[in-house]
């Protein structure tokens, strides 16, 4: 079976009943799109939770995490800016914390990864950017 995103109005549902989105691949650099994308999250109500290995202390206010794993609170979306190639790993991830949406940005898809995540229960978006879907489908909450 093809892989197919959800409906707009499934986005929608998602978007509005999220609260935590971990980014995995948060850049600390403000030139960078996950920085970008992140604060217009911010800035829109949701709860950041910056995801990078190579990062430290803290981006836009919020503590940062090596990995998915060292996120002691649940996760509504993990959403992803790391090449498809490393989605796969990030997939499992999500679903041993047992969160409930894999969102890889646009121009990033992985059948693996997809596979995965589905599998473990979650909802999969892919190839679409979560700052453009928040603001067609919710605007400023």
């Amino acid at each position: 079976m093809a892989f197919e995103n959800p409906s707009r109005e499934e986005i929608k549902e998602i978007l509005l009943h999220a609260g935590n989105i971990a980014v995995v691949g948060l850049s600390d650099k403000t030139d960078r799109t996950s920085y970008m994308v992140a604060q217009a999250l911010q800035n829109n109500g949701y709860r950041i939770i910056p995801v990078n290995p190579t990062a430290s202390g803290e981006i836009l206010g919020e503590k940062v995490y090596a990995s998915l794993k060292d996120i002691p609170e649940p996760v509504d979306i993990v959403n992803v800016f790391r090449r498809s190639e490393y989605t796969p790993e990030v997939a499992r991830e999500a679903v041993d914390i047992g969160a409930r949406v894999l969102w890889l940005q646009l121009g990033i898809a992985s059948d693996e990864a997809y596979e995965i995540a589905s599998q473990g229960g979650l909802t999969v978006i892919m190839d679409r950017c979560i700052k453009v879907e928040d603001s067609i489908l919710i605007g400023k909450r």
